[in-house]
C-alpha cells in the first residue's frame, strides 16, 4: 500500500507544476522596465511577508550579459519583508537584468527577474541566463518525502492514541505499526534535512551533501524545526521503550500519558512553526489551529489504519473498542471541521478566491475528498452500531441469517433439539456465520474505504501546503496594479477647467501626456466649450516647471493640429511632481492661465 500511494503521489505532484509559495513580490526599486538618468547604488525588493535570504539571492547582469559584482544581500533595517543589495559604481548605460531568489516565511522558495535601464534601453538586450529557478527532480523528491512524513506522523500518533484511548484487548499486531511510523518519520525527516538546501537553491539532489549547504540549512528556521523533530523522535523512542518494558497498562501511568501528549504536540509544532501557519495574519491563533488540525488528522487517519489492522487479525476485536474509536473519530472530525474552516478563511480571504485561485480550486478538491471520507465514516458508524445491538436483537438477527441459509439448501431450519431424521441425505452441515461476523466484515470494508480516501486527502493536503494562498495572491495582484508593465505605453490625462470671465468664455482643456514618464513625451490638448463640445481657440500655450529642482518653465511648443493642439517632442528630464501651466486665449484680448500638478514617473 505504501509503495502504491507513493507512486500515486509522484504522479500527482509531477503533474501539479511548480509549487507556489506564500510570499509574493510587492515592489522593486528600481521598478521593472524603468529608465533611469543615472545608475542606482542599490536594489531593493519588497514582499508581501517576511523572507529569508540565500547565499546567492541576487544576481545582476550588465547589457552584455556579464555578471555584475554586488555587495552582500541584507534585510532593510527594521523590516523582514524587504531586502537590499548594493551595486558598484560605473555601471554604464543600457539595460540591466536582476535575478533574485529568496525563501518565504512558510519555508517555500520563490524566485524571479526584472530589468531596468540606465540612460536609455539597449537596442538589443543580451539573452541572460539568470540561474536556476526549480529543479524538477529535487522538487518532486522533496514533496514525496513530505507526504511520507505526514503519513508517518498519522501512523505513529494515531496508533498510540488508539492503544491508550480505545484499549484493545491485544496490542501485539500494533507494534509493527508503531515501529513503521517511527522509522518512516525519522528517515523522512533526515531526507528533508538533506534535501532542504537543494530545494531552496533550485539545484540537483546531488548537492544535498554539500557541507556549506548543510550548515546553512541547520541554522535556518525550517532546518531548526527538522532538527527539533529528530530530537523529539529520539525522546519518543525512549518513551516507547519504557512503555514496552512495563507490564502494566499505559493508561494507568499518568506521567507516561502526559509525556506522550507533550511529545505529540511537539512533533506537530515542527510543522506549524515552518509552514503556512507561521506567516500571514493571526500567527498565534493559526499555529494553535494547525497543531489541533494535525493532531485530529493523526488520531483519525492513524486510528483508521490501526482499526483496519485489528479487524484483519485472527483474534476478534471487542465491540467496546470499536465503540470507543467511533466516539474518538467523531471528536476528531469536529476538531478538523472547526480548524479547517478557520484555516480556509485565513488562506482564502474572499469567496472569489475559491474559484479564482489555485489554492481555492485545490481546497475544493480537498473538500470533495473529505466529503467522501465522511460518507465512508458514516457506513463505519452504522456497522459499529450494529455490533453494539442488545443481545435480543443479536439473537433475532442470527435467526434471520439461519433462515436465509436454510432456504438456500432446500429445507426449513431445524432447531438444536429437533431430530434430523427427515432431512435429505445430501444436505451437509453448513457453517452459519453470526451477525457479529457479518457486521465485522462490513465494518472492515468501510474502514478500508476510509483509509483509501484518507490517503487521497493526505496527498491533496501536501499539495495545498505548497500552494500560494488566495489571500496572498490577492495582495500580490493588488501590488501589481501599481507597478508599470514593461513594454506597455501608459498615459497621463489631466482635465483643467478655465473661465476668461466673458459670456460663453468658459470650458475645459484635456491634456494627455504619453507615456507620462521621464524622457520624450507626446502631448495632445483638446479644448471643450461650455456645451462640452469641441471648441476652436486662436491660441493655446503649455509649459512645465519642477519647482523642487528649480527647472523650467519648459515650453511644450504645442501647435494647432486641426481639432487639437499637440507636439511630439516634449522632454521631461526628471521624475517628480511637475507644475503644468495652460494658457487659453479665446479672443484677441481675452485669455486666462491655469495650473495643475502632474506626476511624472521614472
Amino acid at each position: 500500500m505504501l509503495l502504491c500511494t507513493t507512486l500515486v503521489l509522484f504522479l500527482l505532484v509531477g503533474g501539479a507544476g511548480t509549487a507556489s509559495a506564500h510570499a509574493a513580490l510587492r515592489d522593486t526599486d528600481p521598478r521593472d522596465g524603468s529608465v533611469l538618468d543615472s545608475a542606482p547604488r542599490q536594489i531593493t525588493l519588497t514582499f508581501t511577508e517576511s523572507v529569508a535570504l540565500l547565499d546567492d539571492s541576487f544576481r545582476a547582469f550588465d547589457p552584455d550579459g556579464r555578471r555584475v559584482s554586488t555587495g552582500e544581500a541584507k534585510h532593510v533595517d527594521g523590516r523582514s519583508d524587504a531586502v537590499r543589495v548594493s551595486l558598484p559604481k560605473g555601471l554604464g548605460e543600457g539595460t540591466f537584468t536582476v535575478a533574485w531568489r529568496v525563501v518565504s516565511a512558510d519555508s517555500h522558495p520563490i524566485s524571479g527577474a526584472f530589468t531596468f535601464s540606465v540612460g536609455e534601453p539597449s537596442a538589443t538586450p543580451a539573452a541572460v541566463y539568470t540561474g536556476p529557478t526549480e529543479n524538477t527532480a529535487t522538487s518532486a523528491l522533496y514533496d514525496i518525502v513530505r507526504y511520507l512524513a505526514y503519513a508517518a506522523l498519522a501512523l505513529l500518533v494515531g496508533t498510540v492514541a488508539f492503544v491508550v484511548l480505545c484499549r484493545p484487548s491485544s496490542t501485539d499486531p500494533l507494534r509493527r505499526l508503531v515501529l513503521t511510523g517511527w522509522w518512516t518519520l525519522l528517515l523522512s525527516t533526515v531526507a528533508l534535512l538533506l534535501l532542504r538546501g537543494p530545494y531552496e537553491a533550485g539545484t540537483a539532489p546531488s548537492s544535498a551533501f554539500d557541507l556549506s549547504t548543510l550548515e546553512r540549512t541547520a541554522t535556518s528556521r525550517p532546518g531548526l524545526a527538522l532538527l527539533a523533530r529528530i530530537a523529539l523522535l529520539a525522546a519518543t523512542a525512549v518513551l516507547l521503550t519504557v512503555v514496552g518494558r512495563r507490564r502494566q497498562r499505559v493508561d494507568g501511568a499518568p506521567v507516561l500519558l502526559a509525556a506522550g501528549g507533550v511529545l505529540a504536540v511537539g512533533l506537530t509544532l515542527t510543522w506549524a512553526a515552518a509552514e503556512h501557519a507561521s506567516a500571514g495574519i493571526q500567527v498565534p491563533v493559526a499555529m494553535l489551529s494547525s497543531v489541533l488540525h494535525l493532531l485530529a488528522m493523526s488520531v483519525w487517519l492513524g486510528g483508521l489504519a490501526t482499526l483496519l489492522t485489528l479487524l484483519q487479525a485472527a483474534e476478534p476485536l471487542p465491540a467496546s473498542t470499536v465503540a470507543r474509536f467511533s466516539r474518538l473519530a467523531f471528536i476528531s472530525v469536529a476538531v478538523l471541521t472547526v480548524t479547517g474552516v478557520y484555516q480556509s478563511w485565513r488562506g482564502l480571504g474572499s469567496w472569489d478566491a475559491f474559484t479564482g485561485t489555485s489554492y481555492g480550486r485545490i481546497l475544493i478538491a480537498k473538500l470533495c475528498a473529505v466529503t467522501l471520507l465522511l460518507a465512508a465514516a458514516g457506513f463505519s458508524r452504522r456497522w459499529t452500531g450494529r455490533l453494539l445491538m442488545p443481545e435480543a436483537a443479536e439473537v433475532e438477527a442470527e435467526a434471520k441469517v439461519v433462515e436465509r441459509v436454510s432456504e438456500t439448501v432446500g429445507g426449513p431450519a431445524t432447531s438444536a433439539g429437533e431430530s434430523g431424521d427427515d432431512a435429505p441425505d445430501d444436505v451437509h452441515p453448513v457453517s452459519i456465520p453470526s451477525s457479529s461476523d457479518i457486521y465485522r466484515r462490513r465494518l472492515r470494508r468501510s474502514v478500508l474505504a476510509e483509509v483509501a480516501v484518507g490517503i487521497a486527502v493526505l496527498v491533496i493536503t501536501t499539495i495545498l501546503t505548497t500552494t500560494l494562498p488566495g489571500r496572498a495572491a490577492a495582495e500580490a495582484a493588488e501590488a501589481a496594479k501599481d507597478a508599470p508593465v514593461p513594454g506597455l505605453v501608459s498615459a497621463s490625462t489631466t482635465t483643467i477647467p478655465f473661465d476668461v470671465g466673458t459670456p460663453g468664455g468658459h470650458g475645459k482643456v484635456q491634456v494627455t501626456l504619453e507615456p507620462g514618464r521621464v524622457g520624450e513625451n507626446t502631448v495632445q490638448a483638446v479644448v471643450f466649450g461650455p456645451d462640452d463640445g469641441f471648441a476652436i481657440v486662436p491660441e493655446l500655450r503649455l509649459s512645465f516647471s519642477l519647482p523642487s529642482k528649480k527647472i523650467g518653465p519648459l515650453n511644450a511648443e504645442v501647435t494647432d493640429q486641426g481639432g487639437y493642439w499637440g507636439t511630439n517632442s516634449l522632454n521631461l528630464p526628471l521624475a517628480g511632481t511637475w507644475t503644468m501651466k495652460v494658457t487659453v486665449r479665446t479672443s484677441d484680448v481675452d485669455q486666462v492661465s491655469v495650473e495643475r500638478k502632474v506626476k511624472i514617473g521614472r
